[in-house]
């Protein structure tokens, strides 16, 4: 797999977060499927915008770029997102890149003009594949640079020839640095190898930066990506979530309000490709759902370890995941699981539980959804009320265990049944 990752000049936000949220998803479903999984996502740290940003705050670009790549990571370790298998870097693929635009431009798709080098999209028989359009009409509506010298508007930068004081490496046609579509063909194909299985980024990336890698890699006579996957984007009242827009909500401010977790649980529930709105009262939503779920992993601490999970679950589970990821879908089978599990152990059916618990712990594994199973320390006299209770139960005077319930729960606990006895929490 192969995602395409941040441009380090800011804080992530949570269109970042979700990208970053379905194609940890599906990696971790792949796995969980039994596939071997190699995940790479680049590190875009040279750019116009980072750039933009030393220069109007008088700091090197390295600065901006190092200071933006921990913050990014610190976010994707609180969301839960795995690290990738590499994180490969534009600056360290800059010869690379070279090498790949000289080949374009003697094959004749690339050109050499007075600011850089451009590639000639007509030199592609498919280009527009991804965007479902054809050239002509792309032509129409591309935006007209004011580089005079570009044969045509679709025209896209592969090389930027250096300004006064900006970042600069060498090439056959002056220094400058590479332009942004080709810095993902070098290292996808350089860490995956021709005809890797998955190409993916959020829906933005689609047309043109997907489409120009793979113009890009058509042209040098490469079999590139075999699939393509897209996802939605976070709206705030109707609009897409953007830097540009102004309209972004840093992914730390939100993880830091809320459970970290709300946002996987956010995502999980609508379907990857279609928009979702994030705001005060989805995420305290999510948040109350995610303490049910901990509810539960309190109550089944012991049960469900090294046994098989109930097959009829994990198959309704892995139909609706095989269904064009349908994570809604998936987690309504985990609710009807976790209402089984309680019923279940509602009457003590500890043994007919197992196998549910087993589905429940193995399905929040396959999209990366944890839980905090850990019951916190009481007080003596709550402790000692818990063991009565036990006791009352086991001699079947149930009236006098719903009493010790009420005492427990004048003292601000919630109690709940476990196979291992009464346990409490605060509420």
């Amino acid at each position: 797999m192969y995602v395409c990752g941040p441009t380090v000049y800011g804080p992530p936000h949570l269109g970042h977060g979700r990208f970053s949220l379905v194609f940890d998803v599906l990696r971790r479903y792949f796995e969980w499927s039994g596939l071997e999984v190699t995940y790479v996502s680049n590190i875009t740290d040279i750019d116009d915008k980072i750039i933009e940003r030393a220069n109007s705050e008088g700091r090197p670009w390295q600065e901006i770029t190092e200071k933006c790549e921990a913050v990014w990571y610190r976010a994707m370790d609180a969301i839960g997102v795995k690290r990738p298998t590499h994180d490969p870097h534009a600056t360290a693929y800059v010869t690379q890149m070279v090498d790949l635009i000289s080949r374009l431009i003697e094959k004749g798709a690339a050109y050499e003009t007075s600011d850089g080098v451009y590639f000639r999209p007509r030199q592609v028989a498919d280009y527009g594949l991804l965007a479902r359009q054809d050239i002509d009409s792309l032509q129409v509506g591309a935006r007209v640079d004011v580089v005079d010298e570009k044969e045509t508007p679709i025209d896209f930068a592969l090389w930027k020839k250096a300004k006064p004081g900006e970042p600069s490496w060498p090439s056959p046609w002056g220094d400058g640095r590479p332009g942004w579509h080709t810095e993902c063909v070098v290292m996808s194909l350089d860490l995956l190898g021709e005809g890797f299985d998955l190409h993916g980024g959020g829906q933005d990336l689609c047309f043109p930066h997907h489409e120009n890698e793979r113009a890009q890699a058509v042209a040098d006579g490469k079999d590139f990506a075999h699939h393509w996957v897209h996802n939605g984007f976070v709206e705030v009242g109707g609009e897409k979530m953007s830097k540009s827009l102004g309209n972004f909500t840093n992914l730390l401010d939100l993880i830091d309000r809320y459970d970290p977790r709300a946002y996987r649980l956010l995502c999980l529930q609508a379907h990857y490709r279609s928009p979702i709105d994030v705001n005060e009262k989805n995420s305290a939503q999510a948040s109350a759902a995610l303490e049910r779920y901990d509810a539960l992993a309190r109550r089944v601490t012991d049960l469900g370890h090294g046994v098989a999970p109930d097959p009829v679950i994990i198959g309704r589970f892995r139909d609706r995941m095989d269904d064009d990821l349908n994570t809604g879908g998936a987690l309504a089978i985990v609710a009807e699981t976790v209402t089984q599990i309680n019923r279940s152990l509602d009457i003590d059916d500890f043994a007919g539980a197992e196998p549910l618990v087993a589905a429940f712990r193995s399905m929040l594994s396959a999209v990366g959804l944890t839980v905090n199973d850990e019951v916190a320390a009481v007080a003596d006299e709550a402790a000692d009320l818990c063991r009565q209770r036990d006791d009352a139960r086991a001699a079947k005077e149930w009236g006098r265990a719903d009493a010790l319930r009420g005492e427990l729960e004048a003292m601000g606990y919630v109690v709940e049944d476990t196979a291992t006895g009464t346990q409490v929490r605060r509420a």
